[in-house]
């Protein structure tokens, strides 16, 4: 499947909260994977930046971005993120409008 939007996003957390954010992040992913239709939905804490989360996800058109926001599973994990004291959240989408190139 060709991918048509990507997004890169960050979300900041107090680092000694990550180890508690990890296991809804985790579900976050998996109910992604399983339910919303993406291509790639990839996360890691930054190594340099101690509670920074980086996303970058692939997704087979801008209408799947947009019912993966209104999905069951979401508003649970933001009250998660709430709760573990998320205190930055940015994320940007991108039409793609050429295929992959290797770099």
């Amino acid at each position: 499947m060709k991918a048509k939007v990507a997004v890169f996003g960050i979300l900041r957390f107090p680092p000694e909260q990550v180890e508690q954010v990890l296991p809804h992040l985790h579900e976050l992913v998996r109910a992604t994977y399983e339910n919303d239709g993406c291509i790639a939905y990839d996360l890691a804490e930054d190594p340099f930046d101690k509670g920074l989360i980086r996303f970058s996800e692939l997704w087979p058109s801008r209408e799947s971005l947009e019912n993966h926001l209104k999905a069951p599973h979401i508003e649970p994990w933001r009250q998660q993120a709430k709760k573990y004291g998320l205190s930055e959240r940015v994320f940007n989408s991108f039409d793609l409008s050429s295929d992959a190139l290797p770099v």
